[in-house]
């Protein structure tokens, strides 16, 4: 039985209270005390609080003598058991020696009788017996008075070790030589699931949604409803369309409908890595793979984006050898770390995208013909901006309102909303636009950054868009080896100049005007080259 007994604050009082039990050899398990308080676990059960009420009678300062469910100490313990038991992920705190001193029920998990068909879980099972008697991968050499985290699996699943060493100032020590001395260590295991989610939320925190996608056009609306359907099919999904028209936001949205939307949404662009960085990083690689490699190794975006999906921008400037090897893994979803020997099974849907010709790049044997029909199961085509012009006047709105938000932010000045005229409308109408909704957001963006009051003229337009040609014309090189003969090469160029003037000087007399020769000309070349 366990009792608390009430006395006042007086110095003796709780040998006297300790001496009477001791005198009827009441044996005591344990015994806590703090001011007026005395809390004792008494081994008999049978004996009743009146007995002990009158054994106590003579001890002067003795106010109340109570039955209690826990001792202060017990009632800790379980409030922190059931505050670890709330964690989802495992949590074994063991001493300097490796021996288990707590642990959560997410830690069953990890032991072995869990495998064997033990469901019910008791810590006391396991405490006071080393953890590598059940987790042969943690050993004392990692237990140092340093944080350390590395890549471990267990029973076939991986995860990232996060020691977190327990420390205090050893008394042993004189005051000029201090130093921290290790009591033992935590151990918290995160699911390469709980690490891509986090990994998903620092690549973005917007919410992405087929309903945030600006667009009444028809071609948008039908898009939305494509992806739609393909969002409840767990198959690959191929994007396609120009650079700028928002094809990682089309994937995003994919995976935000679908069923994995819980799970991690990773990106990668396959053409800002060489071929042995982008491959350790889609695959991972074991401790020692290669000269730097992290110590434990360290899981790839594959193994960390578990349960959800994979995205894989630029496609097409994958290596021959990593197309290879991505189409490997398609067949059945099995890989490998790099350096490693161990069959791995990934859980995740793939979705690339591309802005470049894939079937131009099959024929001409840069791109595999067979990898291009494994990712392109469902496919999804994004107009460019200029077959959009429905959408022009919702999308300028909404940049030149993200505009002001970031200006103001960053000069901490509160600048109102200036409006499109609607000349400025028809000119952002009539542009070409070849980079497509980034262009649209940058142009629009430096043109409130420049503005000083008043509605956006076609004039401020005209400025930030003659220096977007101007840089486009300069950064356009020939490609001397398409060249048939002097008339095409001049037909070629004609096309190319009306295309990138005409939207500058939207009629034919200003366009005459500025290439100075007749309006009659520019409007036959116009016809001559479709440019409406």
């Amino acid at each position: 039985m366990r009792i608390v007994i009430e006395s006042s604050d007086r110095i003796g009082i709780s040998q006297e209270i300790l001496a009477v039990f001791s005198q009827q050899a009441w044996n005591l398990k344990a015994v806590e005390i703090t001011s007026c308080f005395t809390y004792l676990h008494l081994e008999y059960d049978e004996l009743t609080l009146s007995e002990i009420k009158n054994c106590l009678a003579d001890v002067a300062g003795v106010m109340s003598v109570e039955s209690t469910n826990l001792l202060p100490s017990e009632q800790r313990a379980n409030h922190l058991q059931a505050l670890l038991d709330k964690m989802p992920e495992p949590i074994i705190d063991v001493d300097s020696q490796g021996m288990i001193l707590a642990m959560n029920k997410a830690s069953h998990k990890l032991m072995p009788q869990a495998a064997g068909g033990k469901h019910d879980f008791i810590a006391t099972d396991y405490l006071g017996k080393p953890i590598n008697e059940y987790i042969e991968q943690i050993t004392n050499t990692m237990l140092t008075n340093t944080a350390t985290s590395q890549a471990i699996t267990i029973q076939g699943k991986a995860y990232i070790l996060d020691i977190s060493p327990v420390l205090s100032n050893s008394t042993m020590n004189t005051v000029a030589n201090k130093a921290n001395e290790v009591n033992g260590s935590v151990l918290l295991l995160r699911s390469m699931n709980t690490v891509g989610r986090q990994i998903s939320l620092m690549q973005s925190y917007q919410e992405h949604s087929f309903d945030n996608i600006i667009g009444q056009s028809e071609s948008i609306r039908l898009i939305k409803a494509q992806g739609e359907r393909f969002a409840e099919l767990d198959l690959p999904v191929l994007i396609s369309g120009e650079t700028g028209t928002g094809k990682e936001l089309i994937a995003r949205a994919l995976h935000q409908a679908s069923s994995r939307a819980k799970a991690p949404f990773l990106a990668i662009n396959c053409s800002a890595l060489p071929e042995h960085l982008l491959e350790s990083e889609l695959f991972g690689y074991e401790s020692g793979a290669f000269t730097g490699a992290q110590k434990g190794g360290k899981p790839g975006l594959v193994e960390l984006a578990e349960g959800g999906c994979l995205f894989l921008d630029e496609i097409a400037e994958m290596s021959p050898y990593l197309q290879a090897k991505l189409l490997r893994f398609l067949q059945d979803l099995t890989y490998r770390r790099v350096g490693g020997t161990k069959e791995l099974v990934a859980n995740i849907r793939i979705i690339s995208a591309s802005h470049q010709n894939l079937a131009k790049l099959i024929s001409d044997k840069t791109f595999r013909e067979d990898l291009y029909y494994r990712l392109n199961v469902l496919s999804i085509e994004l107009p460019p901006l200029r077959d959009r012009i429905d959408d022009m006047s919702l999308l300028a709105n909404l940049f030149i309102e993200n505009a002001v938000k970031q200006v103001s932010n960053s000069q901490q000045k509160n600048f109102a909303k200036p409006k499109l005229t609607t000349q400025a409308l028809a000119l952002l109408q009539s542009f070409a636009w070849p980079g497509n909704i980034r262009q649209l957001q940058n142009v629009l963006f430096s043109v409130v950054a420049l503005n000083s009051g008043g509605d956006i003229s076609a004039d401020d337009l005209l400025q930030i868009l003659k220096k977007h040609s101007t840089n486009m014309r300069e950064n356009s090189d020939v490609a001397m080896e398409t060249v048939q003969d002097w008339s095409s090469a001049q037909s070629e160029f004609e096309a190319k100049l009306l295309a990138h003037l005409y939207p500058l000087f939207p009629t034919t007399r200003k366009l005459a005007e500025r290439l100075k020769v007749s309006h009659n000309k520019i409007a036959m070349k116009l016809r001559k080259h479709h440019i409406k």
